[in-house]
């Protein structure tokens, strides 16, 4: 038979495990509450990230289609708008570019020829260089620009680049061949590649010729 003394030393033994799970249960119970906690203030962090990037993807939106449309309608008469659209793929995020007319959407590779392409690119060149923090030096260095654009078009597309190189205090150095648009330049280098190295020959003002 089991005495009384070994009974009572069971029941303090029951006792102190009892103590010590209810112990444990309080501690699990207090880091759950931290753990839903902790997880309520990240879901709120990214809810709060997730505006924040979404109203910088439409601030980002508005400015890229607003300069590069503008641009666009300075040089055609039928211009496109170009549409800057931030898309999810692959757990990042991309900004798809096309192109619209009478709301049809296009791909700016497929089907718009006459230096379409040529002008939207240097005006996404012009936005990127606004949009810098900080922002870089006012110089952007342009390898024929306007190498697509057709030939009645090409005045107005040079004017249009000395229109924003005025506001924006933007210098643009070109290398071109295009007549028309080396007319609307402050100044105007030739160059020739001998023996493999470029050289400055002599400054030319087209305005005289």
């Amino acid at each position: 038979m089991i005495d009384i003394k070994q009974w009572r030393n069971r029941l303090e033994q029951q006792k102190g495990q009892k103590i010590q799970i209810e112990s444990s249960i309080r501690d699990t119970r207090h880091s759950a509450r931290q753990l839903k906690l902790s997880l309520r203030r990240h879901e709120q962090a990214r809810e709060l990230i997730r505006a924040v990037a979404m109203e910088t993807q439409q601030q980002l939106q508005y400015h890229i289609s607003d300069i590069t449309s503008l641009a666009l309608e300075a040089v055609f008469d039928d211009p496109y708008e170009l549409v800057a659209e931030f898309v999810q793929r692959r757990n990042k995020t991309e900004c798809d570019l096309y192109f619209v007319r009478d709301d049809n959407r296009i791909d700016p590779l497929g089907a718009s020829g006459g230096g379409t392409v040529d002008v939207a690119a240097f005006a996404l060149r012009v936005a990127s260089w606004t949009m810098s923090r900080p922002r870089p030096r006012a110089v952007i260095i342009l390898d024929e620009p306007l190498r697509f654009l057709s030939q009645n078009l090409q005045e107005r597309a040079s004017q249009m680049i000395k229109e924003l190189s005025s506001r924006l205090g933007l210098q643009f150095i070109v290398v071109t061949h295009e007549t028309t648009l080396a007319n609307q330049a402050d100044k105007v280098f030739e160059t020739r590649i001998i023996k493999g190295v470029t050289q400055i020959n002599k400054e030319i003002d087209y305005r005289r010729l």
